[in-house]
C-alpha cells in the first residue's frame, strides 16, 4: 500500500493541501484555505495548508495532525491504517469517511 494512503483510506496525493505543499503552489493554498474555511466555518488561512501526508513524516494540516479522530485512533491502536484494525467494519468514525468516499474503503482493502 502506498504510504500516501491515509489511515482512513483517503488518497493524500489527491488532496489539495498535499498538492499545494508538494508543488509549493500558493494560489492553490489560498483557494483551498478559502474553501475549507467556508465548509468548516473555521479560520483557515493559506499558511495552514501544508501537508505531506497523514502517515508520512513532515508537515500536516492542523486538523489532520491534532483533530482527526481517525488518525488519533489509529496512532493509539498502533495500526498502519484502519484496514489493519479488527473494528473497521463496525467503526462509526471511519464509516463516515467510507459513506462519503467509497474509494477510501477500496484503498484499504486493495
Amino acid at each position: 500500500m502506498k504510504n500516501k494512503i491515509a489511515y482512513c483510506g483517503l488518497d493524500c496525493e489527491k488532496c489539495d493541501a498535499y498538492i499545494a505543499t508538494i508543488n509549493d503552489d500558493q494560489a492553490l493554498r489560498e483557494k483551498t484555505a478559502k474553501l475549507w474555511a467556508e465548509l468548516n466555518d473555521a479560520p483557515i488561512l493559506p499558511e495552514h495548508i501544508n501537508c505531506e501526508g497523514c502517515r508520512a513524516d513532515g508537515a500536516k494540516t492542523v486538523f489532520c495532525d491534532n483533530f482527526c479522530g481517525v488518525r488519533q485512533c489509529a496512532l493509539k491502536k498502533g495500526v498502519t491504517t484502519c484496514g489493519d484494525c479488527p473494528d473497521m467494519e463496525t467503526c462509526e468514525t471511519v464509516g463516515m469517511i467510507f459513506s462519503n468516499n467509497p474509494d477510501a474503503l477500496n484503498n484499504l482493502k486493495g
